[in-house]
């Protein structure tokens, strides 16, 4: 059982939890852009590869599937995920499993706006988002949204080009500002799908914020959904946070992994403001708030071991221990020469 991490970047922590996870029956494969990626250094097999917007980024994955019998193949970046979505037959092919879900759930999750769109159609709670700067103006000035409010890329990734804005005036500055930036980051190119609305304008919460590891099996059938309070954020990432057994917010994740089906590990963000929970955004692979819930005595990386070899899964992977609290830090790699 080999199994193969791409954009592995600075996520040492799930090198280790599969390394872990397969107990020596099996080979943790990375493989990023960057020889100086971190989480390079602690695979059992490492390699450089193209950018995932490189013509020959997905052949080249499958030489390396196929030559080292890649069981399961787990994207850890936004931006391949819809591009790996097209590409499963082939991995297929050469007997490799990749962890991603249907085309059409990686674009609704993606498209910040189709979020939008489907979390208000399935009846869940989330903030007045509009597409234009005239629409927003419009629904300022009736009340149906107030300042501050957040301008953010419609097709995100990692908090790039999110801003917020506090009233008329700098509303318009900022949303020209977010536009024109978009053109010189790695989200240029999902921007260009529709240049004149690749902008949102979203009403601002206030309140505690939630991470949700919605759990669905490679079958894309819910099985569990994880709770954690963010303490605060790096880089648009998770730094600090603390497990909590949350009733509602369990019943919005079981819900969404239900209705969206997407497959292995959903990052889901809400804000609970007054009481009610607001979805954010949905991003379906592992997060950079997972390894809070590992740490509380998940076990993901061992529950899809197990799925892919028809094995059954331990109850205690799919648990955790409620206010164990955790905080990320840096450290130094050494790289071989």
């Amino acid at each position: 059982m080999n199994i193969m991490l791409t954009c592995v970047g600075r996520r040492n922590y799930l090198v280790r939890f599969f390394q872990n996870a397969l107990d020596g029956k099996g080979l943790v494969i990375a493989a990023d852009a960057s020889g100086d990626a971190p989480a390079l250094q602690e695979a059992d097999r490492a390699f450089v590869v193209p950018l995932v917007s490189d013509p020959n980024y997905f052949d080249v994955l499958l030489s390396i599937c196929r030559k080292y019998d890649v069981r399961l193949l787990i994207s850890l970046n936004d931006l391949e995920l819809p591009r790996l979505a097209h590409y499963r037959q082939e991995f297929n092919q050469v007997g490799t499993l990749p962890v991603v879900s249907e085309p059409h759930v990686i674009d609704t999750c993606f498209d910040k706006w189709q979020t939008c769109l489907f979390l208000e159609r399935n009846g869940f709670d989330t903030p007045a988002t509009y597409l234009s700067l005239a629409d927003a103006h419009k629904a300022l000035a009736v009340g149906e949204l107030v300042f501050p409010v957040v301008v953010k890329p419609r097709w995100g990734t990692a908090s790039i080009g999110i801003e917020y804005a506090y009233d008329a005036n700098e509303l318009d500055l900022v949303y020209e500002l977010v536009r024109r930036r978009l053109a010189h980051t790695i989200i240029s190119e999902a921007s260009a799908i529709d240049p004149e609305h690749c902008v949102m304008i979203q009403q601002k919460l206030s309140g505690h914020e939630y991470g949700l590891d919605v759990i669905n099996n490679l079958d894309a059938k819910h099985v569990v959904t994880f709770a954690k309070h963010k303490l605060s954020m790096r880089a648009g990432e998770t730094d600090r946070a603390v497990t909590v057994d949350n009733p509602d917010l369990i019943e919005v994740g079981d819900k969404l992994g239900s209705i969206l089906g997407h497959v292995g590990n959903l990052d889901c963000d809400v804000i609970v403001q007054e009481g009610t929970p607001y979805i954010l955004e949905m991003n379906p692979r592992f997060g950079g708030g997972y390894p809070f819930s590992h740490v509380a005595g998940a076990n993901i990386p061992a529950a899809m071991i197990a799925w892919v070899s028809g094995k059954p899964v331990e109850p205690e992977w799919l648990r955790v221990k409620p206010n164990v609290r955790a905080s990320k830090c840096d450290r130094l790699v050494v790289f071989e020469e």
